[in-house]
């Protein structure tokens, strides 16, 4: 896990800082209104795992209500036009592969990508957060490992049937990823948050997810180059 060695000397009620954190804020809230919706549409094509992705689902709802207290505590409208647009590609893939019944492609996006998205996230941003958001945030990404398990075991169990199909959705999403960090590595800053630091974190992660589900280091290696073109 790669964390900041130091709390900076932030000022939580500055207009900068709640400027920048409106449309973090937002972020989060969206993110996880879409894990929540996508958990909702996983179960469609994944019946016999209904009560756990309504369990999953109903843990996103909780974790935007925390999310959206976090903005009231600090006296900040999240922006979420700015949210919905953030999410916008990444939203109309899931949408796509869930139309074409592709349960890889729609679990690479929200089991592993989105997950460790927010993981990497949640990680940097812990220890710079205000004591309320802290509090909140670290019960947050304790779930988020939970969510993160349920799509590694799924593909690990059905690896060689969607080992292409992983190779391609991650080819088509993973840059997603980097051009998402690029849009908001100046208001992340702002709240101490490193792009840099990001980008580790969420490559551990991921890479991560993918070994365990059964891919090789030479083929994770591979796979991690096309985000890496876009950075």
């Amino acid at each position: 896990m790669t964390t900041a060695t130091a709390t900076p000397a932030l000022d939580y009620r500055s207009d900068r800082y709640k400027d920048a954190y409106s449309r973090i804020n937002a972020i989060v809230i969206e993110g996880e209104q879409e894990a929540h919706d996508n958990y909702i549409d996983l179960a469609k094509l994944l019946p016999q795992h209904q009560e756990e992705l309504t369990r999953l689902a109903k843990m996103e709802a909780r974790h935007k209500k925390g999310f959206e207290a976090c903005g009231r505590n600090l006296s900040v409208t999240p922006d979420m036009e700015f949210a919905k647009a953030f999410f916008e590609k990444l939203r109309g893939n899931f949408q796509a592969a869930l139309a074409e019944g592709k349960i890889a492609t729609c679990l690479l996006i929200q089991a592993l990508i989105i997950e460790c998205f927010a993981i990497a996230a949640y990680n940097i941003y812990i220890p710079m957060a205000d004591p309320f958001a802290r509090k909140i945030t670290e019960g947050v990404v304790k779930d988020e490992y939970t969510h993160l398990n349920f799509g590694e075991v799924w593909l690990k169990e059905n690896f060689e049937n969607v080992k292409g199909e992983l190779e391609e959705a991650n080819r088509a999403n993973l840059p997603l990823v980097w051009k998402m960090l690029n849009q908001v590595e100046a208001d992340a800053k702002v709240l101490g948050m490193e792009k840099d630091a990001l980008v580790e974190d969420f490559m551990i992660q991921y890479s991560g997810a993918l070994e365990n589900i059964g891919f090789t280091t030479r083929e994770i290696m591979k796979m991690s180059v096309y985000g890496l073109t876009a950075a």
